[in-house]
């Protein structure tokens, strides 16, 4: 009997090793690793920069504790101020950690403004975490089933609908940001429109609201530009990041601009473990190696050929909803429930994703090959078409 807490339904698999985007498990089976860790290996597995960088840093020093300097952290900052336009970060070792500093600036930033409960609108769908304020940011009550009494301050509209934002403007007064994935990754691979991303930037600042972009999934290069808001030439005021960041190494942020700059002081939040030596070192050969080695371009290049092949591949099958996404972040809808298709892909030698019920999410490395797409393409393919002929 394990002794871990039933927090996962674990698939019936333990992985051995991997190389690139093929990973083996303890009986000697390979897999087609279409997954990524959820968009967290970036360069693949045991990448040898990767791996080589981690090991020098694990020999000189691997925690030293915020109390201190750290050159790595310093070096880290600036290189992800340059990438993003943004002025300053915050290190932490999550994603709803990234979030839970996010929602704590803009509270803070609210009660300076003279808000006395300060509230941030969210959006359907929408998936920040499952600590208690990104529990309750999120937008599935599923997650939030037996955990309530949730985080207050939170307000709740359509995503993609400016509309709806600009109705809730003119009555509620308490608003004091707004908190947006550019890409809904567990909310269904949903984009946000261009004008909608715009007029949004627009609004905030007409109102001044701070502009949230959780981009915990979807940043560091993978929709095809360093992160996903520069598809629309806007610039939040609050950026999160995690996942993709350290190449596999837990790591996150929160970056802060505009009127979100320099709002937390000493006291106001920190973090034992964020930034750390060995964190900082993993995020910035990552970062080294996707500029060397054109991944940015690459992910666009080689996303698109899956779209384009899928669409082929599956071109008058019935039950085939949408197929969409943005660079390597890519969602295939289905018009029925399709989780089955997890358990179904791994015996094809496959490492897939369900989400929002019906949309299969494939997150695969930005190092993914050419070849290695068009296999992928193949292998999910027939895996889709066997599935939608089922009765």
């Amino acid at each position: 009997m394990s002794h871990l807490m039933n927090t996962y339904g674990r698939l019936p698999v333990a992985f051995s090793h991997g190389d690139g985007s093929w990973l083996t498990d303890t009986d000697g089976k390979v897999y087609l690793d279409a997954l990524s860790g959820i968009a967290v290996n970036t360069l693949g597995h045991n990448h040898p920069t990767l791996v080589a960088a981690i090991s020098a840093q694990a020999g000189r020093i691997l925690h030293a504790s915020n109390l201190y300097r750290i050159p790595e952290q310093e070096q880290l900052a600036d290189k992800l101020a340059a990438l993003s336009g943004m002025d300053e970060v915050f290190f932490c070792n999550s994603g709803c950690e990234a979030n839970e500093a996010a929602i704590k600036l803009a509270r803070l930033y609210g009660h300076q403004q003279g808000v006395d409960s300060p509230a941030t609108i969210v959006m359907e769908k929408a998936f920040h975490g499952r600590t208690m304020a990104t529990l309750s940011a999120t937008g599935n009550r599923k997650a939030q089933a037996g955990f309530e009494p949730l985080v207050s301050g939170f307000v709740r509209v359509p995503y993609n609908n400016l509309e709806a934002i600009r109705t809730l403007a003119r009555y509620n007064k308490n608003v004091v940001a707004v908190m947006l994935e550019i890409v809904q990754g567990e909310g269904g691979i949903n984009i946000a429109d261009i004008d909608f991303q715009r007029g949004l930037r627009a609004l905030c600042d007409d109102r001044g609201w701070l502009l949230i972009c959780d981009e915990v999934q979807c940043g560091m290069g993978r929709t095809g530009t360093w992160f996903a808001f520069q598809h629309a030439g806007i610039r939040p005021d609050v950026v999160t990041l995690a996942k993709g960041l350290g190449g596999g190494v837990p790591i996150g942020a929160c970056l802060a601009a505009g009127q979100a700059k320099g709002l937390f002081k000493p006291g106001n939040h920190g973090s034992t473990f964020g930034g750390n030596p060995l964190a900082t070192t993993a995020a910035l050969t990552t970062i080294e190696v996707i500029e060397n080695d054109r991944l940015i371009e690459h992910a666009l290049i080689v996303g698109a050929s899956i779209r384009e092949g899928l669409a082929q591949a599956l071109a008058g099958c019935a039950g085939i909803v949408e197929i969409r996404g943005q660079g390597l972040m890519i969602g295939i809808e289905l018009d029925r429930e399709c989780g089955e298709l997890v358990t179904r892909g791994l015996t094809a030698g496959l490492l897939i994703n369900v989400t929002a019920e019906k949309v299969v999410r494939l997150l695969p490395a930005l190092t993914l090959g050419a070849d290695e797409a068009q296999e992928l393409v193949s292998r999910l393919a027939r895996l889709l078409r066997d599935f939608l002929a089922v009765p």
